[in-house]
C-alpha cells in the first residue's frame, strides 16, 4: 500500500509541474544555457483525467513504471545539477501524450534548439529521434533499448544497453582469458533468436586470432527429460552457457545443475537478460555458481547509490529500480559534458568524463559492408557471477 501512495504522490508532482515542461537546471542567469530534451513514457493522459484526477484509485499500474522511475531519476540528477550550479534547460516530454505526437514533440524540441537528446523509448520511437539527432547534428542517447532498431549510417546515435552481438563477443572473450582450457557446453533449443545468438558466437570464434574455445554444442529441449551429468566429468570444472533470453529455460538449466553441483562442479553462464532474474537465491538453485554479463552493474555502496536509496526509503516509501540510476547517470554524465563541449558534444561523446556508477566505454560500430559509421554503443561489459543470490565476484 505504501508504494501505491508513494507513486501516486509522485505522479501528482509530475503532473503539477508538467506545464511548463522545462525544468532549469539553473535560472538566475538571463544567458541562453544549453538544452536537454528527454523523452520517457510517463502516461499522463492515460492516469489523470482532464481535471486532474487520478484514474486507478489505489492501484499503481505496472506499465507506468519504468519511465516514471527514469524521470525520478532525471529529477534526482537535476537537483544535483543545479547544486552545482551547471547552466542547464531540461525539457521532458510524455512519448505517451494524448494531445501530442511524438512527432511534434521532436519538432518542439528542434525549436528549441536543443543540444542532446535522451530517450527510454521503443524502436519506432528510437528511429524517429535518430533521425531528428542527424538532421540537427546532435547526439542521441538511447537509454534502454539492447539494439539498434534497424538504424544504420547514423552517427549521432548512442545506445548505452550493449547489443546481444556485443555481449556474445565480450562473453567469447571473458571465457578465453579465464577458461580457455574448461570444456564449455553450449545448450540450447530451437528457435530463430536462439539460431542468432550461436551466430554472433561463431562469426567471432571466426574472426578472432589466437586459441579457439573448445565449446560442444548440445541440442536440448524444454522438455528435454536428459541427465545433464552425461556431458560433464566430476574431476573438472565445466563451463555451461545456457543459449536462450527464454529466462524458464536457462531457470530449469539451473535446477538441474544445482541438483548435482557438489558432485559436478559448473560454472552456468546465462544471457543479460538475466540480470533482472530474482528467484536465484530460492533452495531450488543451492549451490550453483551463475554467471552473466551486464552494462549497467551498480554494487550501490557508493554515498550516492546510498543517499538515492535512503531518499525512496524515507520519502517515497519505496526501493529504486535500475532505472532510476539510469536517469540520473545519462542525465548528469552527459549533461556535464554537453556544458563543457557545447556544439562540438557529438566528437567527444566516448570521453571517459563524469562518471557516475559505472564505466562507459562508447566505440563506434563500423557497417562491414560500407566501412562506415553505423551508430556509437557501450561496449563496456561487467561479468558478474552469484551464488544462491549473492554476488560472489565482478570482473
Amino acid at each position: 500500500m505504501k508504494k501505491d501512495i508513494s507513486f501516486f504522490a509522485l505522479l501528482t508532482a509530475i503532473l503539477l509541474a508538467y506545464f511548463p515542461m522545462a525544468v532549469n537546471a539553473q535560472a538566475d542567469t538571463a544567458m541562453r544555457r544549453n538544452v536537454v530534451a528527454v523523452f520517457t513514457p510517463l502516461y499522463l493522459d492515460s492516469a489523470f483525467s482532464p481535471t486532474g484526477e487520478y484514474k486507478y484509485g489505489k492501484q499503481f499500474p505496472k506499465f507506468i513504471n519504468p519511465g516514471l522511475e527514469f524521470y525520478e531519476g532525471v529529477q534526482l540528477a537535476l537537483d544535483s545539477l543545479k547544486n552545482e550550479k551547471v547552466q542547464l534547460d531540461v525539457y521532458i516530454y510524455d512519448t505517451r501524450s494524448a494531445t501530442q505526437t511524438l512527432q511534434q514533440q521532436i519538432s518542439q524540441a528542434e525549436s528549441q534548439h536543443t543540444g542532446l537528446m535522451i530517450g527510454h523509448v521503443t524502436p519506432a520511437e528510437s528511429r524517429l529521434l535518430a533521425s531528428a539527432a542527424l538532421r540537427n547534428n546532435i547526439p542521441f542517447i538511447n537509454a534502454n533499448l539492447p539494439n539498434d532498431a534497424g538504424i544504420t549510417g547514423n552517427a549521432s546515435l548512442v545506445l548505452l544497453n550493449t547489443t546481444l552481438k556485443t555481449h556474445c563477443e565480450g562473453l567469447y572473450r571473458f571465457l578465453q582469458k579465464n577458461y580457455a582450457t574448461s570444456p564449455i557446453i553450449y545448450l540450447a533449443k530451437k528457435g530463430p533468436q536462439e539460431d542468432r545468438l550461436k551466430q554472433y558466437i561463431s562469426d567471432y570464434e571466426k574472426s578472432m586470432a589466437g586459441v579457439k574455445l573448445r565449446i560442444k554444442y548440445v541440442p536440448y529441449e524444454d522438455n528435454s527429460a536428459e541427465n545433464l551429468t552425461k556431458l560433464l566429468d566430476s574431476n573438472r570444472l565445466h563451463i555451461v552457457i545456457s543459449g536462450s533470453l527464454d529466462e524458464m529455460y536457462g531457470k530449469k538449466i539451473a535446477q538441474q545443475l544445482a541438483l548435482t553441483a557438489k558432485t559436478y562442479p559448473t560454472i552456468l553462464v546465462g544471457m543479460p537478460t538475466w540480470d533482472g532474474i530474482t528467484d536465484f537465491h530460492k533452495k531450488e538453485f543451492r549451490g550453483q555458481d551463475i554467471l552473466y554479463s551486464t552494462p549497467f552493474y551498480n554494487a550501490q555502496t557508493d554515498k550516492l547509490s546510498i543517499s538515492i536509496n535512503n531518499y525512496f526509503r524515507d520519502v517515497l516509501f519505496a526501493r529504486p529500480s535500475d532505472m532510476v540510476f539510469r536517469g540520473y547517470e545519462c542525465l548528469y554524465r552527459f549533461g556535464k559534458l554537453l556544458t563543457e563541449k557545447k556544439s562540438n558534444l557529438g566528437s567527444s561523446i566516448g570521453e571517459k568524463k563524469f562518471k557516475v556508477f559505472t564505466d562507459f566505454d562508447i566505440q563506434p560500430v563500423l557497417n562491414k559492408q560500407t566501412m562506415t559509421l553505423d551508430y556509437f554503443e557501450n561496449k563496456k561489459l561487467y561479468f558478474v557471477k552469484k551464488q544462491d543470490g549473492v554476488v560472489k565476484g565482478v570482473y
